[in-house]
């Protein structure tokens, strides 16, 4: 398979699930949900949905549950938007890079704030 053609389908399986998320799971459990990325195997049957998280960490685990019991919903409306012969496997992923960039600037910010408090002193 070219992979001209699982890029292609990666992002359309990204756009797709997005618009699902956002406008079409009623799950009252479903809160912030963000589709980072979408890695598809190269026969196109297994696809692994990165999705980033927001909220307290009750609403994420709320989430993140809502979300797992709509994959079976995702993918019969993925088999009918995506002309392919098989409909890929999903499987989720939480993606905490969000959480970890967030965590590393906060970081520097402390770090910048002690190194102007320490010019200031001296």
């Amino acid at each position: 398979m070219g992979q001209l053609r699982v890029d292609k389908v990666q992002e359309l399986i990204k756009q797709e699930v997005s618009n699902m998320i956002l406008r079409e799971l009623k799950d009252p459990r479903i809160g912030f949900a963000t589709v980072t990325q979408v890695a598809v195997s190269g026969d196109l049957r297994h696809a692994k949905i990165f999705v980033s998280l927001m909220g307290s960490e009750e609403q994420k685990l709320q989430t993140w549950e809502g979300l797992n019991s709509s994959l079976g919903f995702i993918r019969s409306e993925l088999g009918k938007r995506i002309r392919l012969r098989y409909t890929p496997e999903i499987n989720l992923q939480w993606d905490t890079s969000l959480d970890h960039s967030v965590k590393i600037q906060k970081l520097l910010d402390e770090v910048k704030k002690e190194e102007e408090s320490r010019t200031h002193e001296g």
